[in-house]
C-alpha cells in the first residue's frame, strides 16, 4: 500500500503539468456561446433535438475548429469522437476541413481518434479505457459522443419493468465521465441526444421534444443544452445538412434564444 501511495504521489506533479497544458475551450464556437461564455474545463454540453436537425453536423464543425492549426483559426487540440450511431461521415468531415483549410489536412486528421461502439456495454468499456488516452496525451481536450442516447430503447427493453435496470448502463457511463470532466482531467464533452416524443395525444409539441428523458445521473452532468430544431425555408436549393436553428438552454433555467448556426 505504501509503495503504491509513493508511486501515485510521485506521478502527481506530472499529472498536474498535463492538466495545466490542457487547453480550455471557452472560445470553441463564438456563434454559439457569448464572449468568454463557452464551456469551461470539465463542462458537459448536450446537443438535443429531433432527427435531422443537424446535431451531428454541428459536432463536425466543432471537431474541425478543434483540430485545425491555430495559424488557420483553429484551436489545434486533439479530439476523441465516440460514434455509437455509426454516423461518422469522413467524406463530409474532410469536405468541411478542405473548405476551411486546403493545406495541413493530414495533420488535422492526425489529431482525431475515432472509436465505434455498437452497444451500451461497449460504450461503458470505452469510457473506462479512455483514461489511459487522456493521461498519456495532454493535447486531448475534447470528447464527442454521437450519440449518448443511441441505446436508449435497447436498454429500456433489456431492463424490463425496472427503471433502475433500464438506466444502469447509462448511469455507469455518467459515473465514468464524472472524474474525466470534474476532477482528474477536466475534459470538455459534447454529446448529441435524440429527442423523443412522449405525448402522442394530438399534434406534436416542440416543448415535448425539448424535455430531457435520459437518466438523472446524466442530466446532473450536463451544464449546457443546445436545442436543435428545423427552420422553415422556401429555398429548395438549401443544404439538407445545414443546422437549421440552435437555442442555448441551461438545465435549471428556461431555454433562451441563441444565434442561428449555419454550415
Amino acid at each position: 500500500v505504501c509503495d503504491s501511495f509513493l508511486t501515485s504521489s510521485s506521478l502527481s506533479p506530472q499529472l498536474f503539468a498535463r492538466l495545466e497544458a490542457r487547453r480550455c475551450l471557452k472560445d470553441i464556437e463564438p456563434r454559439l456561446f457569448p464572449a468568454h461564455g463557452g464551456p469551461e474545463h470539465g463542462d458537459v454540453v448536450e446537443l438535443h433535438g429531433p432527427e435531422g436537425t443537424g446535431k451531428t453536423e454541428l459536432l463536425y464543425h466543432l471537431l474541425c475548429r478543434c483540430v485545425m492549426p491555430t495559424a488557420a483559426g483553429g484551436l489545434e487540440v486533439e479530439v476523441i469522437f465516440v460514434d455509437t450511431d455509426y454516423s461518422l461521415d469522413m467524406l463530409r468531415l474532410v469536405s468541411i476541413l478542405d473548405r476551411r483549410l486546403s493545406e495541413a489536412l493530414r495533420s488535422c486528421l492526425s489529431r482525431l481518434l475515432v472509436v465505434h461502439c455498437s452497444s451500451s456495454s461497449q460504450l461503458v468499456l470505452t469510457l473506462h479505457l479512455l483514461e489511459t488516452s487522456f493521461l498519456s496525451r495532454p493535447g486531448l481536450a475534447l470528447l464527442l459522443i454521437d450519440s449518448i442516447s443511441a441505446f436508449y430503447w435497447l436498454d429500456r427493453s433489456e431492463g424490463g419493468g425496472s427503471t433502475t435496470k433500464q438506466e444502469e448502463k447509462l448511469s455507469k457511463c455518467s459515473l465514468l465521465l464524472r472524474p474525466l470532466v470534474f476532477r482528474d482531467y477536466r475534459i470538455t464533452v459534447f454529446a448529441t441526444c435524440h429527442a423523443i416524443r412522449r405525448n402522442f395525444a394530438g399534434l406534436p409539441a416542440s416543448s415535448d421534444f425539448a424535455r430531457p428523458h435520459l437518466c438523472r445521473s446524466w442530466q446532473r452532468l450536463v451544464k449546457h443544452r443546445l436545442l436543435c430544431s428545423r427552420e422553415q425555408t422556401v429555398d429548395s436549393m438549401s443544404d439538407s445538412n445545414r443546422i437549421k436553428s440552435v437555442r442555448k438552454h441551461f438545465p435549471s433555467l428556461p431555454s433562451t434564444p441563441c444565434s442561428k448556426f449555419l454550415s
